[in-house]
């Protein structure tokens, strides 16, 4: 069926299940707008907060309704209170976030983020994984971003993922990499326009809803800013650390450095910074050319007595390579630009052995 026949039949199901008042499914005011993509149906249900439990029955039979009529598609269904209670908990405390959780079969969480879009981030991303890969750890990378999720075009990544019998996801494999991404369940240029309970709860599913098998580090391609999917991840799971990849340049300092304060306010150790694009040289002369400023981001670290863990030059090969879906590490490891990676995959490598499996 097409999409818009698909979520026609997802209504007629859920005008068949009742919630608490009396109202069918269908009808409530705090059902979202149904996604429908190639590979996921995905809806939220918003409820007053202290409601959840009284509309769990309601969920699950929606989620097995849905799943009957889906055709294949992986079933998201957020069930969340939109604000927590006013009133104060027993003790006088209002209550916080459920505790952290590990992911079975992970012993590392590793973040890569920068605060600001268009800084190469996810390039750094994938190449920081195949580097720590290369080192001989056992490592899969999850894109976060899922409103632009790049992964995909960076590894490569066709058709979409597959699904165990229970409904888990099976992770893609490629350059010896475990993925997952909401890219390849998408139709085209299709956006996803999910508010913020829904895209938490898409990123819950993606990390625990996976097949990883037993991994050493998992990277997290995270989106840019400071964000709804930034804070859920950290409160969800504990992270070994944080990579933040800057350019040299002011302009991107800044939103690093917000970047920055986020995640340490929340606790995250912070690995170090990346200087991304920091230099090019000329092939045809060897002149080098500092096109956004020169160490930039090293002086932040300094500044803010953090590692630097290295400079990645502005180079063809690499920006080929990621159109082509063929990154530097994985496509060649002897280049100077996958040499740079590796570099910065030894420096992070102490950190993560140092963290015991869960």
């Amino acid at each position: 069926m097409a999409d818009d026949a698909v979520k026609a039949e997802i209504m007629k199901a859920l005008g068949a299940i009742e919630v608490p008042g009396g109202a069918s499914l269908a009808e409530f005011p705090g059902l979202s707008d149904i996604i429908v993509t190639k590979g996921a149906v995905a809806f939220a249900i918003s409820v007053t907060p202290g409601m959840e439990a009284a509309f769990a029955p309601a969920r699950t039979a929606a989620e097995q309704a849905i799943s009957a009529i889906a055709e294949g598609r992986k079933v998201m269904v957020s069930l969340t209170g939109d604000k927590p209670p006013a009133q104060a908990a027993a003790g006088g405390r209002r209550p916080g976030p459920p505790p952290k959780t590990p992911v079975p079969g992970i012993r590392n969480i590793l973040a890569v983020g920068s605060g600001k879009g268009g800084v190469g981030k996810s390039t750094c991303s994938v190449n920081i994984a195949l580097a720590l890969s290369a080192l001989g750890l056992r490592t899969g990378i999850l894109d976060a971003d899922l409103y632009g999720p790049s992964i995909p075009k960076l590894l490569g990544i066709e058709g979409e993922p597959a699904l165990r019998d229970d409904g888990i996801f099976r992770p893609f494999e490629v350059h010896g990499l475990k993925a997952m991404s909401i890219g390849p369940m998408l139709a085209g240029n299709q956006a996803v326009v999910w508010r913020g309970p829904m895209a938490t709860s898409g990123l819950r599913q993606l990390l625990r809803e996976t097949d990883w098998g037993e991994l050493d580090v998992l990277v997290v391609d995270l989106p840019p800013g400071t964000g709804d999917i930034h804070i859920s991840l950290v409160q969800q799971v504990e992270l070994a650390g944080a990579v933040i990849v800057s350019t040299p340049q002011d302009m991107a300092l800044i939103d690093a450095k917000k970047a920055i304060d986020m995640l340490a306010r929340t606790g995250v150790p912070i690995a170090g910074i990346v200087e991304n694009m920091s230099y090019f040289i000329a092939p045809d002369t060897g002149a080098r050319y500092d096109i956004f400023g020169h160490g930039g981001a090293e002086r932040a670290a300094r500044e803010l007595g953090l590692p630097f863990l290295g400079q990645i030059p502005l180079v063809m090969a690499i920006r080929e390579g990621s159109d082509a879906g063929r990154p530097a590490v994985a496509t060649a490891p002897e280049g100077p630009e996958a040499r740079a990676f590796l570099d910065i995959a030894r420096a992070l490598q102490p950190m993560l052995e140092r963290v015991p499996a869960a």
